[in-house]
């Protein structure tokens, strides 16, 4: 007999969109900004910019961090609404701060991005998601998912 606190929802229609977001919104996320970054950090910590003045190396560790760690929780469906937030602070100071002078076009990827990880911080990641241990309550578990 299943435990009760490990089964999951059956999941529909919109729980399989949420996992097609998830991942792939993750993975091109991962792909194309955090593995490069992971991959070549000695010349990436020659090449970052660091928009907050908070160094070379811290920038590109808070970088990493958002761009490999956080699409990976994603992608499990594991504290994806906490993950998502680094995802978009990386996102909108890139906009804002780094390149503000960027049209639509020129940022359409970063754009893009930003509505992914917006719309998953804000449904969650549906039933197709790694279960998480009751903490504090159903309330505070749902809220983290």
């Amino acid at each position: 007999m299943a435990n009760a606190a490990t089964t999951l929802p059956p999941a529909g229609p919109s729980d399989w969109g949420l996992l097609f977001l998830r991942a792939s919104g993750a993975l091109l996320l991962l792909w194309v900004h955090g593995l490069p970054k992971l991959l070549g950090f000695s010349q990436e910590l020659r090449l970052i910019e660091d928009p907050l003045h908070l160094g070379a190396l811290p920038t590109l560790l808070l970088a990493i961090f958002a761009e490999v760690a956080c699409p990976l929780a994603i992608l499990c469906g594991t504290l994806t609404r906490l993950a998502c937030v680094p995802i978009l602070v990386v996102l909108l100071v890139s906009l804002v701060v780094v390149h503000p002078g960027w049209s639509i076009a020129e940022g359409q990827f970063a754009w893009l991005l930003l509505i992914v990880f917006t719309t998953l911080l804000i449904s969650g990641p549906g039933a197709l998601a790694w279960p998480l241990p009751r903490l504090g309550g159903q309330g505070a578990t749902a809220l983290l998912r």
